[in-house]
């Protein structure tokens, strides 16, 4: 391989599974997952030495993927469920203790709509803010609300039990901004 992609190799084989599980959680499917992430790693080599000058690629590779899995939304305008589409935990991380929970949002969050699960992933999994998602995603940061309003009211519709799964010492109150953490959103 050229100077051109070096260290490319080492940022797929380092940050891979992560960007999988995030794949895999923003279609709901492995197979769509697996594409949408080969996708937007060809997007990255062909611009990799501006995107390594640029600084951290994670990001830049984060906001291609993003963009690719939108892109697919907006060209079918349909969602498939694929039951086999759990993330690999290839990583190295037990999740075992958190089997039944994992389970039950990963149901819920593959009964909400695409977008739905976009402003849910990119805020509470990669813990982007309002502003952040908006622009990850294309849209204005009400909309980025108003969909978080409204997954966050399916989701305790669908998985009531999941709420019940987490302390009350994980909540948390927003910040000044109206901001909230992770945690409020199980509230």
């Amino acid at each position: 391989m050229s100077d051109r992609y070096e260290g490319f190799d080492a940022f797929v084989a380092a940050r891979g599974a992560a960007l999988m599980r995030t794949a895999s959680l923003l279609t709901g499917n492995r197979v769509a997952a697996e594409d949408a992430l080969q996708e937007a790693l060809t997007r990255v080599a062909v611009r990799w030495p501006k995107v390594v000058r640029g600084g951290l690629p994670e990001p830049y590779v984060r906001r291609v993927l993003y963009t690719v899995v939108v892109d697919d939304w907006r060209r079918r305008r349909r969602f498939e469920v694929d039951p086999g589409g759990a993330p690999d935990g290839t990583d190295g991380i037990d999740i075992a203790h958190n089997v039944s929970s994992s389970l039950l949002l990963k149901d819920a969050l593959r009964r909400l709509t695409p977008r739905q699960r976009a402003v849910l992933v990119l805020r509470y999994y990669e813990d982007l803010t309002e502003v952040q998602t908006a622009d990850a995603l294309g849209c204005s940061v009400s909309t980025v609300k108003s969909q978080t309003k409204h997954a966050l009211a399916r989701l305790r519709e669908l998985a009531p039990d999941l709420i019940a799964a987490f302390s009350p010492d994980d909540y948390a109150v927003g910040d000044a901004n109206g901001d909230t953490s992770t945690s409020e959103v199980l509230t």
